[in-house]
């Protein structure tokens, strides 16, 4: 019989899988896995490491949102573990969970996961210390994330996070940025930043479609210095998946980058808060597997 490690945050998004936990348990053991669930809590990381090293698991399970799947693996990658990962998506983005085509029904997740078909995804790794599968940002706004009420988003969802930044724009402050890539370096004051792993953020789809997990490269956003008004329409022209397209949004790609600036700029990295600048980003091409339809 397989060994699975299933760790759930039971804060995520509805809070609907510690609900459905022996619903969970039993399908896995249905098709001869032995799940072990481990709930996030106060322990911290640690004790998922000391667990996946002290267990001979077939494969790991995440359930929760953005955060949750990004603690995870920074506990894999950064010690070596090479194991699967499968995907429960409860929070209230699930940005990779989409970028990979990851359903939010629960038996579909499952099927998928014991159906055994993985692919390899891309990682970005910051300062060579700490990875992130979707986005990592700076400036303006990138705050949203994780200064909106977990009531909020459980009523609102990605809405949330719009509403929140509209109220923003008339508070935002320009930073001057040095970004330098295999390519060019770009000195100029920048609103924010947006490094982007998959085609989705923050719970708007396609913010570029020509993204790919698995290429190697990183997209990185830029927004420079405009006019509260314009801020205002770039936030609608974010819902309707024309943002890249508009003039104060320059774009990038690389596998590489250096980002310096202020050191009090506010940074999120997969929706959770990050040090300061300055960073130095390299991204790591396909070293996570990943249960996929």
């Amino acid at each position: 019989m397989k060994k699975a490690l299933m760790v759930y945050n039971p804060q995520s998004g509805s809070r609907n899988v510690p609900r459905r936990l022996d619903y969970i348990i039993q399908r896995f053991v249905e098709n001869n896995i032995l799940v072990t669930p481990y709930r996030m809590g106060n322990f911290g990381n640690k004790k998922i490491l000391e667990i996946l090293q002290g267990n001979d698991y077939s494969f790991v399970v995440a359930s929760g949102g953005d955060g949750t799947v990004n603690s995870i693996v920074n506990e894999m990658n950064g010690n070596n573990i090479k194991i699967p990962i499968g995907v429960i998506p409860s929070g209230t983005c699930n940005d990779f969970a989409r970028s990979l085509n990851i359903p939010t029904d629960l038996k579909r997740c499952i099927d998928i996961i014991i159906a055994g078909n993985t692919t390899d995804v891309d990682a970005g790794l910051i300062n060579n210390e700490f990875y992130f599968l979707n986005t990592c940002a700076g400036g303006n706004f990138v705050d949203v994330s994780y200064n909106t009420s977990s009531e909020i988003k459980k009523n609102f969802g990605p809405l949330a996070y719009y509403l929140k930044a509209l109220g923003e724009v008339t508070n935002i402050r320009p930073v001057k940025l040095k970004i330098t890539t295999d390519n060019e370096i770009v000195e100029k004051d920048f609103l924010f930043f947006l490094i982007m792993n998959g085609k989705h953020a923050a719970g708007f789809y396609n913010v570029i479609k020509e993204a790919d997990l698995s290429d190697g490269f990183m997209d990185i956003l830029l927004l420079h210095n405009c006019a509260p008004i314009d801020l205002a329409g770039l936030l609608f022209k974010v819902m309707s998946n024309d943002f890249i397209n508009d003039r104060n949004v320059m774009w990038l790609r690389t596998r590489n980058c250096t980002i310096e600036g202020k050191n009090n700029f506010t940074l999120s990295v997969d929706g959770e808060r990050w040090n300061k600048l300055p960073i130095t980003v390299n991204f790591i091409n396909k070293i996570l597997r990943v249960f996929v339809k």
